[in-house]
């Protein structure tokens, strides 16, 4: 009897143990599921060049620092406009978590195609111009991100300090890219600040760029180069184009530099990924509301000078200028 009694108390013991184990396994599997979550991410570029492929590998890297497990859609419209429209929609479609929308025709788009799915733009000058969002602080909606703004002011300082003689600075531009016209605008305000005339030309593709570029030339001491995606990416036919001509140039981001051109103060794309990568986490994981995130810019800028450049154009890399900036090109 007691054997008995004993042997059902030692049953009662081993069910209550698998009990608690089964318990604590399926918290344990849930804990799991919730950390190694996989987001699905759509990622819509207007174009390829250095600056926006920086930005979306930024926010990629970003993302595994940040330890966000994402499953990207990497989407690129070739530079249609139209492209970007239907990449927006396949990804509402797709429901994915979150859109990325690098550039201002890819963030119109996407902010066009849903109200409800997360997006974050980059490489966007002036998303309430743009007509993106509604307030730099207060988004308004479903949809906000980083700002590539470049610091003007301070870039068009650069010209008179490479060479106190330069009047005139000439801007190749897209007619069709509002990010573009909207620089032209700070630029042209600016200027006269610094001493500077402005003389623009426009184009409406890549196979008008080597006589604009000529005809530009005749007209200005020096070039400034805006963060225009079709100028950017034939940045190396302009600098090639700038060198032969004995040409200054500044551009408005650091990857243009790395192409050819000759020195910017400005921002880095890739750091600028990073940042926005530290958003998705917000929205994705901390689960903050897109509306309550204010558009952020570019947290540091940096001078960066292209010592091949620099050299082919005769300048004297010890100048205060080029002194202490990140060299390139070498």
């Amino acid at each position: 009897m007691k054997k008995s009694k004993v042997s059902s108390l030692i049953a009662m013991l081993i069910v209550g143990i698998m009990i608690l184990s089964g318990c604590s396994s399926k918290e344990s599997q849930a804990n799991n599921t919730s950390d190694e979550k996989i987001y699905r991410i759509g990622i819509s570029q207007l174009t390829e060049h250095p600056a926006l492929d920086d930005a979306r590998k930024g926010f990629e890297d970003g993302l595994k620092e940040l330890g966000v497990n994402a499953e990207i859609d990497y989407q690129n419209a070739q530079g249609d406009i139209s492209n970007t429209v239907s990449i927006a929609q396949k990804f509402v479609k797709d429901k994915v978590d979150l859109i990325y929308a690098i550039a201002t025709p890819a963030a119109q788009s996407a902010k066009q195609a849903t109200k409800d799915t997360p997006i974050l733009f980059s490489a966007v000058t002036d998303p309430v111009k743009s007509e993106i969002v509604a307030d730099w602080k207060n988004v308004g909606g479903n949809i906000t991100g980083t700002s590539d703004m470049a610091p003007t002011a301070s870039q068009l300082k650069m010209f008179k300090e490479i060479d106190p003689s330069i009047k005139t600075i000439g801007i190749l531009y897209n007619t069709s890219e509002a990010n573009s016209e909207i620089q032209i605008e700070e630029v042209k305000k600016l200027a006269p600040a610094e001493g500077l005339e402005v003389i623009t030309v426009g184009i409406s593709n890549v196979n008008e760029l080597p006589q604009a570029i000529d005809s530009l030339l005749n007209k200005v001491d020096a070039v400034y180069n805006l963060s225009d995606n079709l100028i950017a990416s034939s940045v190396e036919l302009v600098s090639k184009k700038l060198i032969e001509n004995k040409m200054i140039s500044v551009s408005a981001e650091e990857t243009q530099v790395k192409g050819g051109l000759l020195v910017t103060n400005g921002l880095s794309y890739y750091e600028l990924g990073k940042q926005t990568a530290s958003m998705a986490k917000e929205i994705l994981v901390d689960k903050k509301e897109v509306s309550n995130i204010p558009v952020e810019v570019a947290e540091k800028t940096v001078t960066t000078v292209n010592i091949k450049t620099l050299e082919a154009l005769g300048l004297d890399r010890n100048m205060p200028l080029f002194k202490d900036a990140v060299k390139t090109g070498e």
